[in-house]
């Protein structure tokens, strides 16, 4: 039989995210954000839960071919818009809207031939300082657009780096607003956080809000809230099952660099699920885990292959060793246990000193995922 590990991605719990973002923002269009491979569950796997979005957003032309073989007609943005001048025939024939944030990329538009004129997106360098024409050059980047036999529809986006936290969007949103007053044309400024904690005031919720983490089920401003906070499911699971059991006494260690040494009787559970599935080897002993839907910890170094699960909780509640827990059991890295039970993977992330995003992102090709299709 093959290893059992399994990854499972839920339409249900994605098309019940995407509901969740068109409560918070009910006048406005949603793009659906599937760069990173739908930030690792797959584009193919997530089409049918996301497909009720008003368009998909992404990076790269590959992936924007991808979803029009699925047979979307809708939009499609290319959030970094395109990188050399060949590329812009590629959107004329897939019908690709795309950023503009440099000269660079006006001046392929200039020297484009096209029969089609394109849809193109603007954007500003709000204080992010990563892609976008400034404040002070923005109109005069619209300018040249706007008198180009090219371009078509232009619409206005920024990007904010702090609708997460403390500081927030209103110094973004001043620059904005100032530097795009009278423009013609639509916006699209939240991102999930901004969708979810600012979409509520004047001005900030536009036209269009590019929904990405949110709608993989993960709170994009954790911890200060998690993703029942929200309202949210995991849009994936990750569950392997114990493969030995070990039975530890006072001073014996676990794992590579015995980081772990017990203190007591001990029973552990070995199971099949390691660095190499994606797994992240900065969780340590406390890192959280369900076995048969019971929440346990992490003990010992995270190795290529496996990881070790303290059953101890699981024993002292009155599972019999053999019986109810043992080989076999149910192990749940991430996501949703049979019984119902979930954990965050937010919580994981956490645990590794990094965020949901990259656990997401970092599921290894050589874990089998499945799709559990119900809507």
């Amino acid at each position: 039989m093959p290893r059992p590990i399994q990854a499972t991605i839920h339409t249900a719990a994605l098309h019940h995210n995407l509901t969740r973002v068109r409560q918070a923002v009910p006048d406005a269009k949603v793009w659906a954000v599937v760069k990173a491979n739908a930030y690792g569950h797959g584009i193919e796997r997530v089409f049918k839960g996301l497909r009720g979005a008003d368009g998909f957003a992404l990076l790269d032309l590959a992936e924007a071919e991808r979803v029009r073989h699925l047979g979307w007609r809708g939009p499609i943005l290319l959030l970094e818009g395109v990188f050399e001048p060949r590329d812009l025939e590629l959107c004329s024939r897939l019908g690709l809207w795309h950023a503009v944030h440099c000269d660079e990329q006006i001046d392929m538009l200039a020297a484009h031939k096209t029969q089609v004129p394109h849809r193109v997106f603007l954007k500003m360098n709000s204080g992010m300082n990563r892609l976008g024409f400034t404040p002070q050059r923005y109109r005069s980047a619209w300018a040249r657009l706007n008198a180009l036999p090219q371009v078509d529809e232009i619409s206005f986006m920024t990007h904010f780096s702090d609708a997460d936290g403390p500081r927030g969007i209103a110094h973004q949103m001043a620059a904005f607003s100032t530097a795009a007053e009278d423009l013609p044309g639509e916006r699209s400024l939240c991102n999930s956080a901004a969708t979810l904690r600012h979409a509520a005031a004047a001005g900030v919720r536009a036209d269009w809000v590019r929904a990405g983490i949110v709608m993989y089920g993960s709170a994009p401003d954790f911890p200060e809230n998690n993703a029942d906070h929200w309202a949210l499911q995991p849009t994936m699971t990750l569950a392997t099952r114990v493969l030995a059991v070990q039975h530890l006494q006072a001073g014996d260690s676990v794992g590579y660099g015995s980081r772990f040494t017990a203190d007591g009787p001990l029973t552990i559970g070995v199971a099949a699920c390691g660095y190499a599935d994606g797994y992240p080897r900065h969780c340590d002993t406390g890192t959280p885990v369900l076995v048969n839907g019971v929440r346990t910890r992490l003990v010992g170094r995270v190795s290529m292959d496996m990881v070790t699960v303290d059953l101890t909780p699981l024993i002292a509640s009155g599972m019999q060793l053999g019986t109810d827990v043992g080989f076999g059991s149910e192990v749940t890295l991430w996501g949703r246990a049979s019984n119902g039970s979930m954990l965050s993977i937010d919580e994981v992330a956490q645990a590794a000193g990094t965020v949901g995003y990259e656990l997401m992102c970092a599921l290894a090709q050589r874990v089998p995922t499945v799709v559990d299709g119900a809507v």
